[in-house]
């Protein structure tokens, strides 16, 4: 239990024990469950989108999800995105670059990055909100577990550069299984939820991780909880994107709805 009250402490702001009165190992195996805390929080969205469609339009709608998804944690994410464009944009060095991501005060990279990346997911869910199509619920489920997962993913394949810092827990202990139980839950949900789209989305988003993580480490020396929290936010943008392009060839549906199609 105490692996997904740090995963819902990391990822929210839902009331759960603070990371400092958790066991370090129960902060590693959060990892875990990373995806899973994804999945409530899209299941949120469509709860969110169901009751707000009722009074508002698309674009009421599309802007008060944005927001949610900002205040469900803290806005940690898109801070860590504008910490990360200030640092890689801002620097000339792997060291001076992650001195200025540790600087509070907020450059011309952060504002440009967050304004762009708001102004995306945005975009995207007008348009999936704005589509005359059945299962637009499937994408609303998704995008979120898949940028969650794609955190897990760079844990595993890229080094931590600083020490000690919020990211630190998560590379002091072996993490086979947690990560293994995350990329589990995520393929699930991708197949269950979106059939064949959604595998092909969550296949996609992980190459991106990894590019957009090589890019980061190479820059930074490394990454830090800032790159992850960025590329959280860049991982929702670029996949509502993907899932908001394919929709409209009936690739995303839940498993039942394709085999009974074929059938």
């Amino acid at each position: 239990m105490a692996p997904f009250l740090a995963a819902l402490s990391f990822l929210t702001i839902f009331p759960s024990p603070r990371p400092a009165d958790l066991p370090q190992r129960a902060i590693s195996d959060s990892r875990a469950w990373f995806p899973l805390v994804g999945l409530i929080l899209g299941l949120m969205l469509v709860g969110l989108e169901w009751v707000l469609g009722y009074a508002f339009s698309p674009y009421v709608t599309s802007a008060a999800l944005v927001v949610f998804l900002v205040i469900v944690n803290r806005a940690l994410h898109l801070d860590g995105l504008m910490d990360t464009c200030d640092g890689l944009f801002g620097g000339d060095s792997p060291e001076r670059r992650r001195e200025i991501m540790r600087d509070s005060h907020v450059g011309a990279f952060a504002v440009a990055g967050a304004a762009c990346a708001l102004l995306i997911k945005y975009a995207a869910l007008l348009s999936l909100l704005s589509l005359d199509l059945p299962g637009k619920e499937a994408a609303l489920l998704l995008f979120p577990v898949f940028s969650r997962y794609t955190m897990v993913l760079q844990l595993m394949v890229f080094p931590y550069v600083r020490t000690p810092g919020l990211g630190s827990p998560f590379h002091e202990y072996p993490a086979t299984v947690p990560s293994a139980i995350a990329a589990v839950v995520s393929l699930v949900a991708a197949l269950v939820i979106g059939g064949a789209g959604g595998m092909l989305v969550l296949a996609g988003i992980c190459i991106f991780a990894l590019l957009v993580g090589q890019g980061m480490a190479g820059l930074a020396g490394g990454m830090t909880g800032d790159t992850y929290g960025a590329t959280n936010e860049l991982s929702e943008a670029v996949g509502l994107l993907v899932l908001v392009a394919i929709m409209p060839f009936g690739l995303v549906a839940p498993i039942w709805y394709q085999v009974g199609g074929l059938l």
